[in-house]
Order: structure tokens, then C-alpha cells, then sequence
């Protein structure tokens, strides 16, 4: 009976071993979760924080890897736009120059034509920024050695948490032989059991502060940086529609001037709520000569008579210049005016000053 009893046992060991061996292989992957309490409230808590720290950086991984796809995207479509801009540039300066009868489109293409390189350098400068500041960063952490060093320690910790829980068991077990018959062969194994556990408690002691540390050191980086990339990001994408923008309004500001001039039509010119803003200063003076009338609404604004001659001062890439005639300074429309070499014999300098 008690051979009957030892078989038993025995074979019940070997299906327990067999079972954590499976469980250990299956859990490499990640960490494993558990509510069972292997040694106390302290070593639970550090198993809940290290459970947590890896669900977080698993999920943070992913977000970047979310963000690095979208990214891949964005420049696999900034690489049609400039080949198709390009495209379309020279076909519009072609058109420009095979068609001179067609004053009016042959104008505009070539404005056109011309101005859409300009375009397709800010596309190009918008896909290197998203290369070298967020796709870059990003795959270097997704695929970097200290995020997976982290996860590594911390599945180490969840395989030995494992082997705690069945020595925990093997512990009870030799308990319960050694309250049955405290033979010295069951004391013995008894006492091997419980030099095991105390082993494998201080190893996890050891082993689940360094992980806990490790994990949250790559949290705090995964998120610093996935931030940090996400705002470049952005920002670069602001800067690139505002760049884009003010092309396309000089592009169009310049088509609808030139077919105005062309038909004898004064160019219709927005007012803006502060001309001042974003000029680029010419490094010289020049002289211009009114060829619509401007009414000025406000002081700042300069009010010109057809065939007034004005120094021009600054011009705006909004449209805007900003120059002086007849001792009145201040703003009016930039396609109001024509450059001039030199004043007519019959207009004095104080007429123009």
C-alpha cells in the first residue's frame, strides 16, 4: 500500500513539473499575470508594479510603432507629390514658352511653373524632418537593446515567480509527508525544500527591484520621446501648410495681377490685418510707378494716384509694399505699382519725396 502510495506521489510530481516546464515555455513571450500570493504583500506588490510597467511599455512600443507607419506613409506620399509637382512644373513652363500668343495662360503657366518647385522643396524638406526626427528616433528605441534588456529582466522575474509558486507547493507537501510520519529522510527533503525557497525569495527580491527600475527608466524615456517625436511632427507639418500657403497666395496674388494688368483692371488686393508681419526687406531701394489708384482706409495704408511715383521701401510676401511719395509714407497693394529706372523729366523730386 504505501509503494501504491509513493508511485502516486511520485507520478503526481512529474504531471506538476511537466505542467510548469509548459508554462515556462509559453510564457517567454511575456509576463505572466497571477493573483496567487507566492511569498507575501511585498513581493505581490512588486509583481502588480512590474505586471503594469510591462503592459505599459508593450502598449507605448506599439503607439510608436503606430506612429512610425503613419510616418512612412506620409513621406511614400511625399515622394508622388514631388515627382508629380516636378511633373507638372515642366509641363507648365513648356506650355509657357510654346504658347507666348496666349498671353494670359502662357503668363500664368509659367508663374505657375516656376513658383511649384518651390512647393515641392518644402514637401522635400517636410519628408527629411519627418526622417531624421521621427522615424529615426523612433525605430532606434522600438528596436533598442535597453527596452528589450527590461522586458527580459522582468520575464526572468515571471519565470522565477513560477518556480516559487511550485516550490511553495513542494514546501507544503513536505510539510504534510513530514506531519504524517517525521521520518529523517521527510525532514531532510523538508529542509532542502525550504533552503530552495529562501533562495529563490532573496534571488526574487534581487531580481524584481532591478527589473522594476529598468522597466520604469524605459517608460519614462518611451514616453518622453514618443511625445517629443509627436510634437515635431506637428510642428513640421504647421510649418510646411504655412510655407505652402504663402506660395500658393504669392502664386495666385501674381496670376490674377498679372491677367488684371493685362486687361487694364486694377488688381483686387486683400487688406491684411497687419502688413508689417513676415516681410522680407529688400537690401535696396527702388522706384515705382502707380498704374491703378489706391484709396487708403487707414493711416498706416498709402493712398496713390495713377502715374505717382513712389519709393518702394520693403515688399511683403503678402502682397503688400511699403514706400514713400510726396512726403507720405505707408502701405499699398505691391501689384498697384511698376518698377521704373528713372523719374520722367517732368516730375520734380519733391513730387516724389
Amino acid at each position: 500500500m504505501d509503494a501504491l502510495r509513493k508511485q502516486a506521489s511520485k507520478l503526481k510530481e512529474q504531471v506538476a513539473k511537466q505542467q510548469q516546464a509548459v508554462i515556462k515555455q509559453f510564457s517567454t513571450s511575456g509576463y505572466e499575470s497571477s493573483d496567487v500570493m507566492v511569498i507575501d504583500e511585498v513581493e505581490m506588490q512588486v509583481h502588480q508594479q512590474l505586471e503594469k510597467l510591462y503592459r505599459s511599455t508593450r502598449t507605448g512600443r506599439e503607439f510608436q510603432k503606430d506612429i512610425v507607419k503613419a510616418a512612412e506613409i506620409f513621406t511614400a506620399i511625399g515622394y508622388k507629390h514631388i515627382e508629380a509637382g516636378t511633373k507638372l512644373s515642366e509641363d507648365c513652363c513648356k506650355y509657357s514658352i510654346e504658347n507666348v500668343n496666349d498671353e494670359v495662360l502662357s503668363k500664368a503657366a509659367s508663374i505657375y511653373g516656376d513658383a511649384r518647385n518651390h512647393v515641392e522643396k518644402e514637401v522635400e524638406d517636410l519628408n527629411r524632418l519627418l526622417f531624421n526626427q521621427v522615424l529615426e528616433p523612433l525605430r532606434a528605441m522600438i528596436n533598442g537593446t535597453p527596452l528589450e534588456d527590461a522586458r527580459h529582466l522582468a520575464q526572468r522575474y515571471s519565470r522565477m515567480r513560477q518556480e516559487a509558486e511550485a516550490q511553495a507547493a513542494e514546501v507544503s507537501r513536505r510539510h504534510a509527508r513530514v506531519r504524517e510520519a517525521p521520518i529523517p529522510e521527510h525532514v531532510t527533503k523538508l529542509h532542502a525544500a525550504e533552503s530552495k525557497m529562501q533562495e529563490l525569495r532573496a534571488n526574487m527580491a534581487v531580481l524584481g527591484k532591478e527589473a522594476a527600475v529598468a522597466l520604469s527608466a524605459v517608460e519614462s524615456q518611451q514616453q518622453r520621446l514618443t511625445f517629443q517625436r509627436l510634437l515635431a511632427m506637428v510642428e513640421g507639418e504647421r510649418q510646411y501648410h504655412e510655407r505652402v500657403a504663402v506660395i500658393l497666395g504669392n502664386i495666385e496674388a501674381e496670376m490674377v495681377s498679372e491677367k488684371q494688368r493685362k486687361e487694364g483692371n486694377p488688381p483686387v488686393v486683400a487688406r491684411p490685418i497687419n502688413p508689417i508681419v513676415h516681410f522680407s526687406e529688400k537690401t535696396k531701394y527702388f522706384l515705382a510707378e502707380a498704374i491703378h489708384t489706391f484709396e487708403g482706409e487707414s493711416e498706416k495704408e498709402l493712398s496713390l494716384s495713377k502715374g505717382d511715383y513712389v519709393v518702394v521701401r520693403k515688399v511683403t510676401s503678402s502682397g503688400w509694399s511699403e514706400g514713400e511719395c510726396q512726403g507720405r509714407a505707408g502701405w499699398f497693394p505691391s501689384g498697384y505699382v511698376e518698377k521704373r529706372q528713372r523719374v520722367p523729366t517732368n516730375y520734380t523730386a519733391a513730387e516724389v519725396y
